[in-house]
């Protein structure tokens, strides 16, 4: 008997360490222009095309995986005698996680001798992806499923996620905004600050008015309460605008005076279906979330 774990693609950590972490993929559903796809984690991802589709006026939209799809990726595992630890973005942001715990229930009378550990990050993107991350790589370590669940409950309440969005009707799409505040906002250049809060809301922070602010923000944000720069990565996610991150990357190592290592990751057709291309985030340890 093995515990084999488990993370969805709203992580969105890249397949090449979803990979190197021997991970399992539970792969997140959008539906473009009438087409659904599973997200992989970029592992066969034309970004550029979908980008692409969303200047040209398309709205992404996104699905709630449903019963039968859980019990067929989990039934395999409890019938070869293993367990799963399953590490997931926030059960706030989705009803999936409805469909999930039917379908978990019903398992168990089948197996009633196997376990589900059902971690909730309470984090979306790379603010779920860095507990993934950390969290295999302890297990790798040698580290037992009971002290992987103890530190996912220590860093999680440490992990900040920051980001700000540069089209607000996607905010607008998903009732964060009016209709009027969308489209003045857009207008006048407003780019709101958001987070992900202590239960794994979207909580809206400050706005500001042009790039040069949100940087600042996040630098000061950075420089304020970071902690435990030497242990851990700081990870900026940039919705197609690698030149943002870039210059982003190289405030943050500026007043962190070179401490952090910085990684930039992209924002996958899920999570970039809920916020728009030009969203810019970063994700970082921190005295509170």
């Amino acid at each position: 008997m093995a515990t084999r774990f488990f993370c969805d693609s709203n992580c969105e950590l890249c397949y090449t360490e979803v990979d190197r972490l021997n991970l399992e993929e539970i792969r997140m559903p959008y539906i473009l222009d009438g087409v659904e796809y599973l997200y992989d984690f970029g592992r066969n991802t034309d970004f550029e095309s979908f980008y692409a589709s969303m200047k040209a006026g398309s709205m992404p939209t996104t699905a709630a995986l449903n019963e039968l799809n859980y019990t067929e990726l989990f039934e395999p595992v409890f019938k070869a005698g293993d367990d799963i630890f399953y590490i997931a973005f926030s059960s706030k942001l989705s009803g999936t996680f409805h469909s999930m715990n039917m379908a978990v229930a019903e398992l168990l009378k089948v197996y009633p001798d196997r376990k589900f550990t059902h971690f909730d990050t309470k984090a979306m993107s790379a603010g779920a992806g860095i507990q993934v991350y950390y969290a295999m790589e302890l297990k790798n370590s040698g580290a037992s499923d009971a002290e992987v669940l103890e530190f996912l409950n220590d860093f999680s309440k440490k992990v900040r996620t920051l980001f700000s969005v540069d089209d607000l009707h996607h905010l607008k799409k998903g009732g964060r905004v009016s209709g009027t505040a969308a489209a003045l906002g857009t207008m006048l250049g407003i780019k709101p600050i958001l987070r992900v809060d202590e239960e794994g809301f979207l909580t809206p922070l400050s706005k500001v008015r042009g790039t040069n602010l949100v940087y600042k923000y996040f630098t000061d944000a950075v420089k304020e309460t970071a902690i435990d720069l030497d242990k851990y990565n700081v990870w900026i996610l940039h919705a197609n605008c690698l030149d943002r991150a870039e210059n982003l990357k190289k405030r943050v190592e500026e007043v962190t005076k070179g401490k952090a290592c910085v990684k930039i990751t992209m924002v996958g057709p899920v999570i970039a279906s809920h916020c728009g291309a030009g969203t810019l985030g970063i994700v970082f340890p921190s005295k509170t979330r």
